[in-house]
């Protein structure tokens, strides 16, 4: 079965195997540092252990055996497993601070953990064309007029925690135009359409089992 025939559930289950739930702590600092980086804001090692009550020591030694931690020249975490306070292409806006997504894909799954409404600019890899959603903990929404799809890719597991944004985010769009998007992913090899709705119940699914102990 190739991933165009997967079902929602399927790929679910692929992305769940890949991200297995950790424990307890590690959830709540996973939460924590998506809430801090979403003020759009580099964090202090000693900024987690203040917000979380583990130690320095202890909070290093999870970060190092984690993928996807990005560190500024100052040592302060800059970028966390799909939110950024560097510019990209997809920019989350919530209560007013700004932060930036690696891929389209994190727009979705990324307000569920924050348990906040985060309206979404970003643009077609083809036309430049503005992109704009309004997503929820429990919903999304378009804001552009016409249905919105996603360009996914389901990437190497063994390859995909050594490097993230080559195997993964680099393939995951937004696009207005079913048309324009069958064109783009005809020029990249492995890469299937998904609807926003589809995305969405993804990244619900993969939620509730990556947080599993965390998040009601």
């Amino acid at each position: 079965m190739n991933a165009q025939e997967m079902s929602i559930q399927q790929l679910s289950d692929y992305f769940i195997r890949a991200f297995p739930a950790v424990s307890k702590d590690e959830q709540s600092l996973s939460l924590t540092l998506y809430r801090l980086l979403s003020l759009g804001e580099p964090i202090s090692i000693s900024q987690l252990s203040k917000e979380t009550g583990l130690t320095t020591n202890n909070i290093e030694q999870i970060l190092q055996d984690w993928p996807g931690v990005f560190f500024g020249d100052d040592q302060q975490i800059i970028g966390f497993w799909g939110i950024a306070v560097q510019p990209m292409t997809h920019k989350m806006t919530i209560d007013g601070q700004v932060s930036y997504a690696w891929c389209a894909w994190d727009t979705l799954f990324i307000p569920e953990l924050l348990n906040k409404t985060v309206m979404v600019a970003s643009s077609c890899p083809v036309t430049n064309k503005r992109i704009e959603l309004v997503v929820s903990p429990t919903k999304v929404e378009a804001v552009n007029d016409n249905p919105l799809y996603l360009s996914f890719v389901q990437p190497d597991m063994d390859k995909l925690n050594d490097d993230v944004t080559t195997d993964f985010c680099h393939f995951v769009y937004f696009f207005d135009s079913k048309q324009i998007a069958e064109q783009w992913m005809s020029e990249h090899p492995g890469t299937f359409l998904l609807t926003l709705d589809e995305a969405f119940q993804i990244a619900k699914l993969v939620n509730a089992n990556r947080y599993n102990l965390i998040l009601n």
